[in-house]
């Protein structure tokens, strides 16, 4: 396992695409890397240490992936559906990695820019541009093998230069830091509540599950 830089919270990062695309659209699959690569630098920002697996196209590359995040021992995934991808190269990386995901529905531009679209004239080059605005059209797809999963799972949508989305993000990778953070803590309880203060008993079975805490009862 490589060394984690000190101080920091590790987090996987998966980008998601289908590999039968990349020999029938040229460009497509360095277009797609290059956006989540500056995902990786923004998610860096947020003083992550991230552990990018690259991008899963089939199967295999997602059970690569689910060994690469376990040996770096990472504590949440984001996933970022980077053009429609078959839902079995997302859900061995989520299922066998066991920590929480956070999908990234970010498309490249708020929309895309019909004229310019319209007059490409060649159908294999607007194919190739419209699933580099293919997100949205697998997000469902994943959310609904998630459910039947059983795994959980949150959403963030937007597009790549959106403030409010990469809000969002910032507040997801601060949640992940306070919990690593807690996971370590030891808490001692001395003695108790007044009898009848319904609100404030503490649910230590809760807190240690939620945030790994060890509660000493003194």
């Amino acid at each position: 396992m490589d060394k984690q830089e000190a101080g920091k919270v590790r987090i996987g990062l998966l980008g998601i695409g289908l590999d039968t695309y990349w020999a029938q659209f040229s460009g497509l699959r360095e277009r797609l890397t290059g956006y989540q690569k500056s995902i990786a630098e923004k998610l860096g920002g947020f003083g992550c240490d991230v552990a990018d697996a690259g991008l899963v196209d089939n199967a295999d590359k997602a059970r690569a992936a689910a060994e690469f995040f376990r040996e770096r021992r990472v504590e949440a995934v984001f996933l970022y559906v980077s053009t429609y991808a078959l839902s079995h190269t997302v859900l061995p990386a989520a299922r066998e990695t066991g920590v929480p995901v956070i999908i990234l529905n970010l498309q490249p531009v708020p929309a895309i820019d019909y004229t310019s679209f319209n007059s490409l004239g060649d159908r294999g080059l607007m194919t190739g541009e419209w699933l580099a605005h293919c997100q949205a059209c697998a997000a469902p797809e994943i959310a609904n093998v998630f459910n039947k999963s059983g795994i959980k799972y949150d959403l963030v949508t937007g597009w790549l230069e959106d403030e409010k989305a990469w809000d969002e993000i910032a507040q997801w990778c601060n949640a992940i830091k306070a919990r690593s953070l807690l996971s370590g803590v030891r808490v001692g309880i001395l003695g108790h509540y007044y009898c009848g203060m319904l609100d404030v008993y503490t649910d230590i079975t809760g807190l240690a599950s939620d945030f790994g805490c060890h509660f000493e009862l003194l």
